[in-house]
């Protein structure tokens, strides 16, 4: 066992929060599945939540992990929303290719 043990900083939890994000904006950008670019949204927002709470506990005041909470909440209703949406797109056409969508005629 090592004599000094590592303590986690708010660089770690920031690296982690910035690597969740970077990951689901590529993951946005380069899939064509609807599912998945709903997936690397949520992933987006995990790592701004992550992001947001690391902040809060280095300043030592709850308004981060509130607005957490409240983002959570609205990220939770829109995955309903968006969880609906898709499965009609999918009925529709019977394809979840973004690429056959993105030709739609109002």
């Amino acid at each position: 066992m090592p004599e000094m043990m590592h303590t986690l900083t708010l660089t770690h939890f920031l690296l982690t929060g910035a690597i969740l994000f970077v990951l689901g904006v590529i993951g946005f950008i380069t899939r064509r599945n609807l599912i998945v670019m709903f997936l690397c949204t949520e992933m987006m927002f995990q790592g701004v939540a992550v992001s947001l709470v690391a902040f809060s506990r280095y300043q030592m005041n709850v308004t981060g992990q509130t607005f957490v909470i409240f983002v959570l909440t609205i990220a939770a209703a829109e995955a309903a929303l968006a969880l609906g949406l898709v499965v009609l797109l999918f009925r529709r056409r019977r394809t979840l290719d973004v690429l056959t969508w993105s030709a739609l005629k109002g």
